[in-house]
């Protein structure tokens, strides 16, 4: 067994192997490097194990991450829900974690963030974090059933307000993105740049789409969707505040759950939660079941495991400011510091 670095020349070979892996996910596919490249403008290497036959028996994308502020490190994957190593074989994974330590050796870095799905290895590791996914029934009443009485009054609610909702691609973004970065202000929370979704809809529009619930000439309520054959994921969503008394999350999440099952889908993946948070309460009630999510960290110095997110203590006066910041400001500065941030 070897690890080889992948170049283009080998993208097909990639793919077709992660076709055969369930474990995978549609960010670990080779069209998804051009997103951390293209768009991000992060230096990028992709590792796989191959075997004497040159088969590919396991895979390792890693994304290096550079700032002043938030230090120099690499990311399996960053900005997204998943990642880490996808092998069929343990001297495959263990092979790409040698190569992997010994190039963060080698380039200086101080760290190196697997964001492995169940997967174990000898590193580190964080579990607070787990994927919420529901299995979808064979159609909308039986979802409708499932959800009880309580949660179909809540999905009710809204409709008095008459709203309309609509699925459909660029022709929505900037309602949904006044929705999504007003909402990211005041959660003091860095937003992506508007121009991170439209390129998200024009490379990938076979699998990214929008939703947006108007009451009257407002757009309440808004989220992004990816999705392949089996699932749809929804990795973005807000909703606007003074929409929330008349439960408007509700028939988003309702909306996007029938649009789902009607596409022929089988899984719904609300995206990652930290246990017991508010956010993990909701998406449990639609009867989504938590999926532990292994952060495995190889560093180069002992100490803590990096924190770079809005809940770490030393942040917290950071997020007070943000949230004070007029929403033109917060979208112009966001851009700049979020594509550091993991």
């Amino acid at each position: 067994m070897k690890v080889r670095h992948v170049d283009d020349t080998m993208s097909a070979a990639w793919d077709d192997y992660l076709a055969s892996k369930p474990e995978s996910s549609f960010y670990h596919r080779y069209e998804w490097r051009r997103f951390f490249t293209e768009y991000f403008g992060k230096e990028t290497v992709y590792l796989a194990a191959v075997d004497a036959d040159s088969s590919i028996r396991g895979v390792l994308p890693l994304v290096r991450m550079q700032s002043l502020i938030f230090g120099d490190f690499y990311v399996s994957l960053p900005f997204v829900n998943y990642g880490g190593i996808v092998s069929d074989a343990a001297e495959a994974f263990d092979c790409l974690i040698s190569e992997a330590s010994s190039l963060a050796t080698s380039q200086g870095v101080s760290h190196i963030e697997y964001r492995h799905v169940g997967q174990d290895c000898d590193f580190p590791c964080r579990t607070d974090k787990v994927a919420m996914l529901l299995d979808l029934p064979g159609s909308v009443d039986d979802l409708s059933t499932l959800l009880g009485a309580k949660r179909r009054s809540q999905i009710r609610r809204p409709l008095r307000e008459n709203p309309v909702v609509q699925f459909g691609g660029d022709e929505l973004l900037d309602e949904f993105y006044a929705v999504f970065a007003r909402n990211m202000r005041d959660l003091g929370t860095p937003v992506y740049a508007k121009s991170m979704f439209a390129y998200l809809l024009e490379h990938h529009c076979e699998n990214a789409k929008i939703v947006t619930i108007r009451i009257g000439d407002r757009a309440a309520a808004a989220a992004f969707l990816l999705h392949d054959e089996t699932r749809v994921e929804i990795p973005w969503a807000s909703t606007v505040r003074e929409f929330n008394k008349i439960s408007i999350n509700m028939l988003l999440y309702w909306e996007v759950l029938k649009h789902a099952i009607e596409t022929g889908r089988r899984v719904f993946d609300f995206g990652r939660s930290t246990v017991d948070s508010g956010t993990y309460r909701f998406k449990k009630q639609w009867g989504a079941q938590p999926i532990q999510l292994n952060w495995h960290y190889w560093l180069r110095e002992k100490g803590e495991l990096p924190q770079l997110n809005p809940q770490n203590p030393k942040f917290r006066l950071a997020v007070t400011i943000w949230q004070k910041l007029p929403v033109a400001v917060a979208n112009a500065l966001g851009p700049r510091i979020v594509k550091h941030l993991p």
